[in-house]
């Protein structure tokens, strides 16, 4: 059986790997699906994370060295791609009775034919209803972030709302923004496909960034006024710097990207003027900006019903979809060296 690694900064490859027995609250998945994370697992793809070298320390909500000795915190030739996966429980332990052997079920993990997952009080590992799609399930770590990012922003009917960055959480949230009520959705991806999904599924307006003033075109879309709420999801510095040129008078911008550091920045200009709110949204934060009403648990049980449901539709956003055989060449090519090529990859076992 093979599993996909990251055996070193940007090199994917499938090696071989045995699985250990199945204990008495856990569950084996064959994997029929699968789907990467194209944010923060590719910072960690290309040796770019913080978390290498430096733990988040909960105690003082700051990042700190690891201590002398510590195991890095992340090993290539160890580190496991992947995010989502689908599939058919062939196995089950003895203490478990929410599950049967032959249920279709979606949860995290990694990359790899097999899945071993807890399945005693684990609300995360979903069972796919009759007839769902496995591209739906898949989504279902991204349509979280998209969820927080637009509740984040308290997008609210008939505010103008902007959503920069077009992959799989700027997709999901051009439509939960729509739904929420936003008289005018504006989507901004250089992409062309991008823009052409984000216009099907609710953006008003598609604007690409390159060549073009971002700011001065949310406001003469608005008719001068600006967008009530940003969402971005790009972690781009340009992006950011065309946000605060383009919200609205105390506006807000629901900062959802994990960015990459800034280099040509300026919180002078029209930050100094336009009064905006940034707010920095990570749905798997607690407590939720909304505790106790809200929780991440409470953001996934959501999210997991508009997917199943079809109140969300993800078909048109994994795109390509590969066979595992080819998911190591797939995932360099793909989801690191050309992201311009796909939204959200998929894979195929």
């Amino acid at each position: 059986m093979k599993k996909l690694i990251a055996s070193a900064p940007r090199v994917a490859q499938l090696v071989e790997y045995e699985d250990r027995p199945v204990q008495a609250h856990e569950v084996k998945i064959k994997v029929a699906f699968g789907a990467p994370k194209h944010g923060t697992e590719v910072v960690d793809f290309r040796g770019a994370s913080p978390f290498i070298d430096e733990e988040f320390n909960s105690e003082w909500n700051l990042f700190v060295p690891r201590a002398e000795g510590a195991a890095r915190g992340i090993e290539f030739g160890k580190f496991q791609l992947g995010n989502m996966v689908v599939g058919e429980v062939i196995e089950r332990g003895s203490d478990v009775t929410d599950y049967q052997i032959g249920d279709q079920v979606c949860t995290y993990g990694p990359l790899q034919e097999t899945v071993i997952a807890n399945a005693v009080n684990n609300y995360k590992l979903r069972k796919m209803p009759a007839g769902s799609s496995w591209k739906n399930a898949v989504c279902y770590d991204p349509a979280q972030f998209a969820m927080s990012g637009v509740r984040d922003g308290n997008v609210r009917v008939g505010d103008f709302v902007v959503v920069v960055g077009l992959g799989a959480i700027g997709q999901i949230a051009v439509q939960l923004a729509k739904k929420a009520g936003a008289s005018v959705v504006i989507g901004v991806d250089p992409i062309a496909h991008r823009c052409e999904i984000a216009t099907r599924h609710g953006a008003d307006f598609c604007l690409n960034p390159i060549g073009t003033d971002v700011g001065l075109e949310i406001k003469k879309i608005t008719n001068k006024l600006g967008a009530d709420v940003i969402i971005e999801t790009s972690g781009n510095d340009q992006a950011l710097q065309g946000a605060l040129r383009g919200i609205a008078y105390g506006g807000t911008i629901s900062y959802v990207a994990f960015a990459k550091p800034f280099h040509d920045f300026n919180l002078g200009r029209e930050a100094h003027f336009n009064n905006a709110k940034i707010v920095f949204s990570r749905g798997s934060s607690e407590p939720n900006p909304d505790y106790p009403r809200w929780d991440r648990k409470r953001i996934e049980e959501t999210c997991w019903e508009l997917l199943m449901n079809g109140y969300l539709n993800c078909e048109d956003l994994i795109d390509p979809v590969v066979t595992f055989h080819d998911s190591a060449e797939s995932y360099m090519k793909y989801v690191d060296q050309h992201p311009d090529l796909s939204i959200k990859m998929g894979v195929l076992f």
